[in-house]
Formats: structure tokens, sequence, C-alpha cells
């Protein structure tokens, strides 16, 4: 009997089927005479049951009423959404509440972090001009040092000898080349006098000649003074040809005399030039920016020519230092482009040299940038670097920003006049500054690339003071 009671108290059918059971329940009892005094336990359950089948019955109007609630909170929800969306929500954002970027051609590369430090790319090595003796030391090592400054200089007593010996010289020449031209001069006026003499002498001959010819045929002449006229006008004829050529002889020995001097004056010049630009050599000056590594001589010390004075790093051209962590590795290659990043400009270079030893789960390696000398490297500067990992180039691209998500089509706001448009944008590679545009835009188009959330349920807005 006790498990028809089991059975009654645990069942969830209808009314009806449950007293059906009882009477099953009750027949059976009349039949076994020896169960009867288990009346008693029979009414219990189905006692229990009715209890049960209230409280159910009372949970059940507790979860409908539940349920109706909710239902009117989520209907007043949506309302009071539907009103803040269509009154209440703005339908246009000022300038300060977005950020615009121009769609165009170029670039657009997706890379790994790294990290550098900014070195001198080259050392410098200065040398002794001449031997000296060291004067003064005006510079330590390890100090910095601005093109032009000084860092030492030599003793110049004996230099300045030497200068002042081939001043004295040129002088000298100087004098000379000068007595040679006036002596030109009046050996020039001399030939040409003889010349000039000469000439005028075969002119007379030759109108006595003419004059002879008339009187000889009249008579007044004998022929053999005519003819020794004529003799007397060829030896003058010879004698100026003679004159002239002697001349030529003569004014070229003038000239070469004086161009002879000249060379002699332009060596001495040249030799007191090299002694002058010796002179401010000797003054040893940074040849560039730099800091001074090594200084090896000192005050009074007697220097060789060529011998090495100094040492210092030139900070005309930079490399970087670069490291990166363990799980990147496989990213640096020789020849790699990388991007190093000083106040948001991006200076491209190139991977150098890989170490191959790993130092507390990093590698070294060295960067060589394409435009080294930039303002704004300063030595053991640390600087963020970006490794290339994949890269397009001369694709249309927009700047990555937050109204960018990981889907292939997103929905952008494109700049018409005063107003955004949505519009879908099909994207494809999502790079670390760039993203690139396959579809949707064209070159010069102004997109929205900052969070406007506020605003994506509609499908334009207006833009004030644009």
């Amino acid at each position: 009997m006790s498990c028809f009671c089991r059975k009654i108290l645990f069942f969830r059918q209808p009314d009806a089927l449950i007293w059906t059971y009882i009477r099953i329940v009750s027949n059976r009892c009349m039949k076994i005479p020896r169960l009867l005094q288990r009346k008693d336990q029979t009414t219990i359950c189905i006692e229990m049951y009715i209890n049960l089948h209230v409280k159910y019955s009372q949970m059940n109007k507790i979860v409908k009423k539940r349920i109706l609630i909710s239902a009117l909170i989520l209907i007043c929800l949506s309302l009071i959404f539907f009103v803040l969306i269509r009154y209440l929500l703005p339908s246009s954002i000022k300038p300060v509440d977005y950020v615009v970027s121009n769609v165009d051609f170029g670039p657009v590369y997706t890379a790994v972090p790294a990290s550098g430090i900014i070195n001198p790319e080259n050392e410098v090595l200065l040398l002794s001009p001449s031997s000296s003796v060291i004067s003064t030391l005006s510079r330590a090592p390890g100090s910095r040092v601005s093109k032009g400054d000084i860092i030492l200089t030599l003793d110049s007593k004996s230099l300045m000898q030497e200068i002042d010996n081939l001043k004295d010289q040129l002088e000298v020449m100087e004098n000379d080349l000068q007595k040679n031209r006036l002596n030109s001069r009046s050996t020039r006026v001399d030939l040409d006098y003889n010349i000039e003499v000469k000439r005028l002498k075969i002119t007379s001959l030759k109108t006595e000649i003419a004059d002879q010819e008339q009187l000889l045929k009249v008579g007044g002449i004998s022929p053999a003074f005519h003819e020794q006229t004529k003799e007397e006008l060829v030896l003058a004829e010879k004698d100026l040809n003679m004159t002239l050529e002697k001349n030529s002889i003569r004014l070229k020995q003038l000239e070469a005399d004086e161009k002879g001097l000249q060379l002699q004056i332009d060596m001495r010049n040249k030799e007191l030039g090299l002694r002058l630009n010796l002179m401010e050599r000797l003054t040893i000056r940074a040849p560039s920016d730099g800091i001074i590594l090594g200084i090896y001589t000192n005050v009074g010390e007697r220097v060789e020519k060529d011998k090495l004075l100094v040492k210092m790093s030139d900070l005309s051209t930079f490399k970087i230092k670069a490291t990166i962590d363990n799980p990147y590795v496989s990213q640096v290659k020789t020849g790699g482009e990388v991007y190093a990043l000083v106040d948001d400009i991006s200076l491209r270079g190139k991977i150098g040299t890989v170490s191959p030893v790993m130092r507390d789960k990093k590698i070294e390696f060295d960067v060589f940038l394409d435009h080294s000398y930039y303002d704004k490297l300063i030595p053991n500067m640390e600087i963020a670097l970006q490794i290339v990992t994949q890269k397009k180039d001369s694709v249309l691209r927009v700047e990555n920003g937050p109204a960018f998500s990981r889907t292939r089509n997103q929905e952008l706001f494109v700049i018409n006049t005063y107003k955004a448009v949505r519009k879908t944008v099909t994207t494809g590679l999502m790079g670390t500054g760039h993203v690139e545009i396959t579809g949707g835009l064209n070159p010069g188009d102004r997109v929205i690339i900052s969070n406007v959330h506020l605003s994506r349920h509609l499908r334009e807005f207006e833009l004030t003071d644009l």
C-alpha cells in the first residue's frame, strides 16, 4: 500500500487520473482484509498529496505573476529606449567628438613590437696633422662636443716661422716679376722702334729708286748708281725680316721669363696655402656632434705626424641596438623592414646583424635607418620599434581607429558635405597604423574612425561647425 501512496505523492498528472489511483487503492484494500488496518495510512497519503497540489498551484500563480511583471518591465524599457533614441540622443555631433581620416594610397603593414636604444653609427679618429708639441687640452674623455668645438691645440711657433719666410719669398718674387714686366715693356718699345726705322728706310729707298728710274730715262744718272740703290733696298728688306725674326724670339724669351716667375710665385702661394691650412689643423676641432671616447696624449708631449690623438663618436648618423622578446624571435631576419617611432613619426629602416645568442629570453639585432640623421634622435634614447611581418604597398587605405572591428565588412560613417552617411566598407589587411580598403570607399573620402556608438543607430547625422 505504501508504494501506491508514494506514486500518488510524486505524481504530477491531472486530478481525474489521481482519483483513479485512489479508487484502485481502495478496491484493493477492500479485497484484502488484512490490509484494512492500513486504511489510515492511505488517507494520510491522499491528504499529503492534496496539500502538495495546493502549494504547487500557488507556485504556478507566483511564477505567472513574475513572468507578467517581467514582460511589463521589458515593454517599458523598450518604450524608454525608443524615446531616448528618437528624441533625446543627439542627431548631430561636433568636430571635437570625432576623428576623421582621409582615404589615400600607401603601404599597409602588420608588425610585432620591439624596443631599442639609439647609438652612433660611426666612430671618428682624429690624427696629428704634423709633428709638434701638445700645447692645450680643452676637453676630457666622455664629454659631449658640438661641431667645431676645440678639443686640443698643438704648438704652432715653428710653423708660423715657415709661413713668414714663405711670405717674404713671395714678396721678392712679386718684385722680380714686376721688374721683368717693366723690362719686357722697355725691350718691346726698342724693338718696335728699330722695326719702324728699317721700314722707313725701305720706304725711302723705294721712293729714291722710283725717282732714279725717271732720271735714268732722260740720262740724269748712271745705270750703275741705279743698280746700287736697288741692292741697298734688297739688303734693307732682308735686314728688316731678320730683325722681325729676332724681335719675335726676344719677345718669346721675355714671355717665358715672366711665365717662369709666375709659376714660381704660384708654387710658393700653394705652399703658403698648405702651411696656412696646416696652421688651422693644429687646432683639433670636433668634425661633427659627438661624444669624446678617448684622448691619447698629454700637454707638453711631442707627437709625430698621423699619431692618434682623439677618438670620438659621430652623432651625424645613428643606428639602433634593438631587442625583441622570445615569442617574436622568428620574425627577425637580416634585411627585414623596421619602423622606428619617434614623436608619432615613423622612420623606416632595415635589420642588420642579428645576434645568435639569446639573453634574458631576448635576442639583440642592429637596425640601420634609411635616413639616419634626424634632429630628435639622441644617443642612449630608448625607442619603440615595429618589426614588419606582412605588408602591402600602394593600396587604398585609411588610418586605423576604434571604429574598426575584426570583421571583413565594416559599417563606417563617410562625411558628405555637412553630413556623415553610414556606408558598408569592405576591408583587407588590418594593419598596425592603417587598414586596407578593398571596396566601398574612394581616394579622397573622409571617414570617421573614432567611436561614435551613440549614433550607430542612424543612417546619417549632421556635423555641426564643420
